[in-house]
């Protein structure tokens, strides 16, 4: 396999990059789950903090976000190329030179982490800084090549922002936080392992373990199950907390509900069933568990401003 990550001297096989090749770098899709995440951490955290500094303290996270990205598809671009799914990145593509990924990870990541202590606190910049140095070298340069676990260990790097967020306004971690940082925990594994299941021969051919290349789909789907089934506690549990209130924690029995029915038929689901009808009941779980995610931060959001009108 082709060591890509520290051949710095490859150019764009395809001229000059474009800004927008850039700003793929930074994982944008991705960026903005962690902006809108640390952003309710940051809103309903008990302490108010000056419309600048929140908007600054989201810059600079969101920047941290994308030095991540950029790191992460400057060390995988061998994977990248083999997989369909990645192929088009701008590094496995040729339109960006690994070098200069690495330089731009590098860049953000010191820009990001300075201007986070500066403009809040730096226990938050220390949370950011263990963040990017979680998600670009624990997950991407050894969990994601040595374990099927990959996505259970590293889905805490995901789970961090709201925590951020969070220790931006109070300057310390709190039961709230923790919860939060639990919800996004114990989603990750079920939400990328039904990716995993109609995407299995890339994680194959790219020689990535992901569960359902070393243990079968049929382990897997148990596994997505099992996940969801400790989720639901968790997701509801946060509902009784300060943070919570009447709207998330309808929301909250709802989705739940859902989810935990999703999870239920895939564990029930025949493989050649699903191989018949194109994976059709994973593909959904895995589209509904994107709405979960943002429904439940959503849910805070909404509650959060009940409180402020003197609502809730």
């Amino acid at each position: 396999m082709t060591d890509v990550a520290t051949n710095t001297t490859i150019q764009a096989a395809e001229g000059e990059a474009r800004f927008g090749d850039y700003v793929q770098l930074l994982k944008p899709r991705v960026m903005s789950l962690v902006v809108f995440t640390a952003l309710v951490g940051l809103f309903v955290a008990p302490v108010s903090v000056s419309p600048m500094v929140g908007f600054t303290a989201i810059l600079f996270i969101a920047l941290g976000a994308g030095a991540s990205g950029a790191l992460n598809m400057w060390y995988d671009a061998d994977i990248d190329r083999v997989m369909r799914r990645t192929a088009k990145r701008p590094v496995p593509a040729g339109k960006v030179a690994p070098g200069e990924a690495l330089s731009l990870g590098l860049w953000l990541s010191a820009i990001s982490v300075a201007m986070l202590g500066l403009a809040t606190n730096w226990m938050a910049a220390g949370l950011l800084a263990f963040t990017i140095f979680f998600y670009a070298v624990i997950y991407t340069m050894w969990l994601k090549r040595a374990t099927p676990q990959n996505i259970v260990i590293g889905g805490a790097a995901g789970a961090f922002p709201p925590v951020v967020g969070w220790v931006a306004a109070t300057g310390a971690v709190s039961f709230e936080a923790i919860l939060m940082f639990g919800l996004i925990f114990m989603w990750t594994p079920p939400h990328f392992w039904a990716l995993a299941l109609f995407m299995k021969s890339d994680y194959h051919e790219a020689r990535v373990p992901m569960l359902t290349v070393t243990h079968g789909r049929a382990e897997t789907r148990r596994q997505i199950l099992i996940y969801t089934v400790l989720l639901v506690p968790v997701a509801l549990g946060l509902g009784f907390t300060a943070v919570a209130g009447p709207v998330y924690l309808a929301a909250a029995i709802v989705l739940n509900a859902f989810f935990l029915k999703g999870a239920w038929d895939i564990w029930r689901r025949n493989e050649a069933v699903a191989e018949a009808d194109g994976y059709a009941t994973e593909k959904r779980f895995f589209r509904f568990s994107l709405y979960y995610l943002f429904l439940h931060f959503g849910a805070l959001l909404a509650d959060a401003g009940l409180r402020s009108w003197g609502m809730a």
